[in-house]
């Protein structure tokens, strides 16, 4: 046994995780919206960056080779940075070094580059604008609230109720929970919910679906008193379609029954879903543009939203006149190098999408000509294979993207799915099939629906083999119902 102190060289592998390539994978990782508030953040922490705005003179650029001495792997981002970083136009003289005193080396652009979507034309594409708030429920219902002649407490009464209801309109506690906490009786709580249930839109204020129903149709004057207990006592048997126990139990005929439910179907079950809900709704801002041409589909990668950074020629000039040995030059130099870093990520992240959704697109060209039924198999392997890149680089690249392709706009993952052999050598995915399913459910006879059963028997029949288990899982990833509820009579 041999204990004791020494010296030797030893050789290894490790692979570690550098801060600059983390960030390459965060950017490749987000889509347009996340990219955008991602840069917003940079550019305030660090000065070197600054929003292209497409109006700036290409003197008032920067050759950024030239300001601080980087490694050639950043001499290759900024290379991808633009071929028109030029020497920056003369500008009036300024006391850089005293502003940056006064400003105790504040990390802000002298600049101050404002958001992206501010330098923005008017005219901007309607993707990229969120829909306006609308009016909230709560707003609509305070609103009759002051005009229905409810005063004092019963006001105060009525405004706390208001502002319990959910979403969909209905009451989220019960009248002895409202009187308790506002300290009055019952039946003055009774008599301020019998006023708000008057308002538009009809229906809100109930305490439960029956009750939503009943309200509605005690505004439009029906009085039918089958209709009403249909609703009363058989609202679940109704919203399972189950007409034939119900025709049974109220002593009418499957095409009575039928005609009553179509009748309670027109009816709203939400009142409030209407209004706006405090949330904002954004539209969909694809990554990825597809158009048609002579030669077939091109790709394009929509660079109208994506973030175009360049290098503030204010603090190049800054680090050109410092002590390469002060701390304001290391503090610019680094700042420098992460900006370019950032750059080089962006451009990056353009490239790799641009590559997976060109091979998307060669492998999905049938879809794209001929419709759903024409979607093949793809998996990421597949893509990661063709194009020389690993398989969680494609994941990151597809996630959360979206394509805009004459067909509509889709989702890049919509193009990854498994499938099924058919009878021939074609493959055809989980998109396609349930396209097929959905032209056959659409052209059954609405009296005797077809089964999943007859629907896989079908789909062999065109050579698709599937079992009815299958059928069954994408009919309800679809959202249809089942034969027994699809039928009418």
């Amino acid at each position: 046994m041999h204990l004791g102190y020494e010296l030797k060289v030893e050789q290894r592998q490790t692979l570690s995780m550098t801060p600059e390539l983390i960030q390459a994978i965060k950017i490749l990782q987000y889509n347009i919206q996340e990219l955008n508030e991602y840069v917003d953040e940079q550019l305030l922490s660090n000065p070197f960056l600054e929003m292209d705005s497409g109006t700036k003179d290409e003197e008032g650029r920067v050759e950024a080779e030239d300001a601080v001495p980087v490694s050639p792997r950043e001499k290759d981002g900024m290379s991808r940075a633009g071929d028109d970083h030029t020497e920056e136009k003369r500008r009036e003289d300024f006391d850089w070094q005293e502003y940056l005193q006064a400003q105790e080396y504040d990390d802000v652009s002298y600049s101050q580059p404002g958001s992206y979507m501010s330098d923005r034309p008017d005219d901007i594409s309607i993707y990229a604008q969120s829909r306006l708030a609308g009016v909230t429920l709560i707003e609509h219902l305070t609103t009759q609230l002051l005009f229905s002649g409810v005063d004092g407490e019963s006001y105060e009464i009525g405004q706390y109720i208001i502002e319990s209801l959910d979403d969909n309109g209905y009451m989220t506690l019960t009248q002895q929970e409202i009187a308790e906490n506002c300290g009055v009786s019952q039946d003055e709580v009774e008599k301020v919910i019998s006023v708000i249930r008057t308002f538009d839109p009809a229906g809100v204020c109930a305490s439960c679906l029956s009750e939503c129903l009943l309200m509605q149709l005690d505004i439009l004057g029906v009085s039918d008193k089958t209709v009403i207990r249909i609703i009363s006592e058989h609202i679940e048997d109704l919203a399972s379609n189950r007409l034939a126990l119900i025709a049974k139990k109220c002593g009418l005929k499957k095409e009575e029954a039928q005609r009553i439910a179509d009748t309670i179907r027109c009816l709203e079950p939400k009142p409030g879903r209407s209004f706006y809900s405090g949330t904002d709704a954004h539209f969909i801002i694809p990554d990825v543009i597809v158009e048609h041409t002579t030669g077939g589909y091109s790709v394009i990668v929509n660079n109208d939203e994506t973030p175009r950074l360049i290098i503030n020629p204010y603090y190049r000039r800054i680090l050109r006149s410092e002590d390469k040995a002060s701390g304001t030059a290391q503090f610019l130099s680094r700042r420098l190098n992460s900006a370019m870093w950032l750059i080089k990520s962006i451009d990056q992240r353009k490239d790799t999408i641009r590559r997976v959704a060109e091979a998307v697109v060669a492998h999905q060209s049938e879809f794209l000509e001929r419709g759903s039924k024409h979607l093949r198999p793809l998996t990421l392997k597949m893509i990661a294979d063709e194009i020389g890149m690993h398989e969680s680089t494609v994941s990151r690249a597809v996630n959360g993207k979206y394509m805009q392709t004459p067909r509509g706009v889709f989702e890049i993952k919509y193009f990854f799915a498994s499938g099924t052999t058919s009878g021939g050598a074609d493959q055809v995915a989980s998109g396609g099939i349930k396209a097929y399913i959905d032209e056959l459910i659409k052209s059954e006879d609405p009296i005797s629906p077809i089964s999943d059963q007859s629907i896989a028997d079908k789909l062999h029949m065109r050579g698709i083999d599937v079992s009815r288990r299958t059928v069954a899982k994408y009919r309800d990833e679809m959202g249809v119902p089942s034969s027994s509820a699809r039928r009418r009579y």
